[in-house]
């Protein structure tokens, strides 16, 4: 709990998330998913866009940090809380039109097991956008902050090949636009964009 105290700010409101739902551009009455939503960054964003938000967070603090934040905003009625990893969500299969994970894959316990999750999931004409930011890089806003903590973080991503996920995205039939290293709201990070035809 002490160790989301610390990133109670960043967590409530980020701007990687902001970018993340915005490059994806949900549409009112569309149903997303954001795996690991954390304290809901992401899901409040796309909420306000009018589409349904699936909030898949494993953490049960986060999820009562979620609930009561979901309680506060005028889109809570779009808004359901689901206790769900990204290898299993607890989702309908094909019901997602939108999906995304910001700062989650690492966290994975199968990168495979993610993949084939999101591959039942998500529904005909689906757009995916994976994010890891890249803290290890120099360019990095928040680099000096966590090379400082480097023992105390998990904000390492050697076990992440953006190639790997690419390449198991596409055996499941999915397009994928994007692999590899890039930015996102002006910071370095692993991302992987895909389409469900």
């Amino acid at each position: 709990m002490l160790r989301y105290a610390r990133f109670a700010r960043e967590m409530w409101h980020s701007e990687v998330n902001e970018a993340v739902v915005n490059r994806l551009a949900p549409r009112p009455g569309e149903t997303v998913m954001d795996i690991g939503a954390g304290a809901g960054a992401g899901s409040m964003v796309a909420a306000k866009t009018g589409c349904n938000v699936v909030a898949v967070e494993p953490t049960p603090y986060m999820r009562k940090v979620l609930e009561a934040r979901r309680a506060t905003s005028s889109a809570r009625k779009r808004i359901t809380v689901v206790d769900g990893t990204a290898e299993a969500t607890g989702v309908d299969a094909g019901s997602i039109d939108v999906a995304w994970a910001v700062n989650t894959m690492h966290h994975w316990g199968s990168i495979e097991a993610g993949i084939a999750e999101l591959d039942r999931v998500l529904g005909p004409n689906s757009r995916l956008l994976l994010v890891d930011e890249d803290f290890d890089d120099p360019t990095h806003p928040e680099y000096d902050k966590f090379k400082s903590k480097k023992e105390e973080h998990s904000h390492h991503f050697a076990s992440v090949d953006p190639g790997a996920v690419r390449a198991q995205l596409i055996e499941a039939g999915l397009d994928v636009a994007f692999g590899g290293y890039d930015r996102i709201a002006q910071r370095p990070a692993i991302i992987i964009e895909a389409t469900r035809p």
